[in-house]
């Protein structure tokens, strides 16, 4: 897919930034004239990506997030969550629902609502360097011409 537009940002791994890259990914995504449904659907995959880095990756301490955003050809917004933490042991079972390394009050269904709410989700992780997230979301034709 040929990419139109892109940009990268790197920020803390402060709870307050959820929010932030949250806003950043749907003021990005605007440009696809995205149905108010699909936006949702984008915000909350973000905002479980960045949780999940906040929570698991840097559990004792502050550590950097990389949020890649692209416009692919055609109408697709991929957006990538990176961090350099502590990384997953087995991704395989991090992705099943309900499991959750962070403790009681953790639902363990990051990974499915990423899953749920794009076409697609690919995780990358080395323990000891960090983790990977990449969601592509392919878009309805809202405008009459593009």
């Amino acid at each position: 897919m040929k990419e139109q537009n892109c940009v990268k940002i790197e920020f803390p791994s402060r709870s307050v930034n959820e929010g932030f890259a949250r806003a950043a990914a749907a003021a990005f995504a605007s440009q696809l004239d995205m149905t108010l449904t699909e936006l949702g659907d984008l915000k909350t995959a973000v905002s479980e990506a960045v949780t999940n880095c906040i929570v698991h990756a840097y559990p004792d301490r502050l550590g950097p997030i990389t949020m890649k955003l692209r416009i692919l050809e055609p109408d697709t917004i991929e957006v990538q969550i990176k961090d350099r933490g502590r990384g997953i042991e087995d991704v395989e079972r991090a992705r099943e629902p309900l499991f959750t390394t962070g403790g009681e009050e953790r639902s363990g269904m990051g990974f499915t609502i990423m899953e749920s709410f794009t076409d697609t989700v690919k995780v990358r992780s080395r323990v000891g360097s960090g983790t990977t997230v990449t969601m592509r979301k392919k878009v309805s034709r809202r405008a009459a011409t593009r």
